[in-house]
């Protein structure tokens, strides 16, 4: 329990002084977090039915650090994430085989899953 309590304290230090770094924020979307940077391009999870050149804004911002001072959320800090959607990409193929002996059972399934790429314009 010491351990733990410690290790929290140090997160927060670490957290709260950070110097000359870029601005940065963690957003979270399709149930996964990113740490995102103004002109990273990302490829999440489907977001829905963009086309290309949208304007998306993530609102579920979890902390921003602007190199002199940080936010953290309690689940989130207010802030928002703004991006552009870029397409929709395919991800690798992944096959799936089943196989049962000695009964003439097995089957083949194919799955490749989708994600859209987008392009974190300002972070506000």
């Amino acid at each position: 329990m010491l351990i733990s309590m410690f290790s929290s304290i140090i997160c927060v230090i670490m957290a709260t002084t950070t110097k000359n770094q870029a601005p940065f924020a963690v957003i979270e979307t399709g149930g996964k977090q990113y740490i995102v940077s103004v002109g990273d391009i990302l490829e999440v999870e489907m977001l829905g039915d963009f086309s290309e050149g949208d304007a998306i804004e993530f609102d579920t911002v979890l902390m921003t650090d602007d190199g002199a001072s940080s936010k953290i959320g309690a689940p989130y800090t207010g802030t928002k994430v703004k991006a552009t959607y870029m397409g929709m990409k395919k991800g690798p193929k992944i096959t799936i085989l089943r196989y049962q002996p000695k009964s003439n059972r097995d089957r083949k399934i194919g799955h490749r899953q989708k994600h859209s790429q987008i392009k974190i314009e300002s972070i506000a």
